[in-house]
């Protein structure tokens, strides 16, 4: 699972206990400025990855880290998609983040208003 919090012009997702080592990441920091929303999706599990380079992927269990689809960086965490949220980025590394979050609703929120208070 992901953490997401705000600090101050920043989106900072910190990734928790086994998910460093599954992700090969432990955190991400992102400008607000980069960021253009985020939605909770959790049907977002179903659709194609692409490859994993580097990553890890066992279907129905947990698809973390790099994965390449479509020209496109995806940055995922997930093990439970009912949890999931996407959050999309512009001239970032990723096109996206998808991440396990404790609360998708809050998660959507803290972002939105973060992205509104910059706007």
């Amino acid at each position: 699972m992901a953490l997401v919090d705000i600090d101050g012009d920043d989106l900072v997702v910190v990734m928790e206990g086994l998910d460093k080592l599954w992700a090969l990441k432990s955190s991400l920091t992102i400008p607000l400025a980069n960021v253009r929303g985020a939605t909770a999706d959790p049907g977002i599990a179903t659709e194609r990855k692409g490859i994993k380079a580097p990553g890890t992927h066992l279907p129905g269990v947990i698809t973390a880290g790099t994965f390449h689809l479509d020209g496109d960086k995806v940055f995922w965490d997930v093990k439970d998609a009912s949890k999931a949220v996407v959050i999309e980025l512009a001239d970032e590394r990723y096109a996206r983040l998808v991440l396990q979050v404790d609360d998708p609703r809050a998660t959507v929120a803290l972002v939105e208003d973060a992205l509104r208070s910059k706007r």
